[in-house]
């Protein structure tokens, strides 16, 4: 079944939503998450089967192929417990998109470069149609930091932001490598918490919440360690 928004979109459809519809004014994120199951058909079955609990508003296969589960108006059950902000339980606010991946605990993969299409495409189709702040596309574990790892490191949030799809800091990566592992004082670490704070991550730091930044913003070491390299992410997020 063909988008009329044009978008080729496969209806597959999901029982696990609330009621009643929700206006377009409060959808302000979306969400973007992976599977974290063995194989696509299990991970698809699990998201429409209403003993699970569970769903998304659309499921982006490996072959690209975007599945519409669940319309944009009513709220999927995707992100559970979770705040960014002043939100709370960010379902009532969000889209939720799922992309097949095994994850973390499944040998987590690259990305398919045809899922990585087809979800520039949604994500422009849908910050157009909500006009969704780009500051608000998030991943699970931006949002849910203490639950989740989705959609990881290997997900190509700096390629998306190139699209303006996405924020991302605007720090040559190669010449703030050189401040990795650079131990921060007593006042730079409260400012980059305080930073985290106002990007929207919780106030509460644990290393569950650095490793979700630096799933986002430092992909290629995740330690849960503050250092100055994060230290000037943080500050130039806040400028972009």
């Amino acid at each position: 079944m063909s988008s009329k928004i044009g978008l080729n979109l496969t209806r597959n459809y999901s029982i696990n939503f609330n009621v009643p519809k929700r206006t377009k004014k409060n959808i302000k994120f979306i969400i973007i998450h992976y599977t974290g199951m063995k194989n696509e058909s299990e991970a698809l079955k699990k998201l429409c089967d209403s003993k699970s609990e569970v769903s998304s508003h659309y499921f982006i296969k490996n072959s690209g192929e975007i599945l519409s589960l669940v319309p944009d108006l009513y709220q999927a059950w995707h992100a559970g417990k979770s705040n960014w902000k002043n939100f709370k339980s960010l379902n009532r606010y969000s889209i939720g998109i799922e992309i097949n991946n095994p994850g973390h605990e499944f040998g987590y993969k690259n990305f398919k470069s045809k899922q990585i299409l087809s979800l520039k495409k949604l994500l422009k189709n849908l910050i157009l149609k909500y006009k969704i702040n780009t500051n608000y596309i998030l991943g699970h574990s931006d949002i849910a930091p203490n639950r989740k790892k989705d959609p990881g490191e290997k997900f190509p949030w700096k390629e998306l932001a190139k699209n303006n799809l996405c924020n991302w800091h605007n720090l040559n990566e190669k010449s703030i490598k050189k401040f990795r592992k650079q131990i921060l004082n007593f006042h730079q670490e409260n400012a980059f918490i305080n930073n985290l704070f106002k990007i929207g991550y919780p106030r509460n730091i644990q290393k569950s919440v650095i490793k979700a930044f630096q799933r986002r913003f430092r992909q290629d070491l995740i330690d849960g360690k503050i250092d100055k390299e994060c230290f000037l992410i943080s500050k130039n997020l806040l400028k972009t």
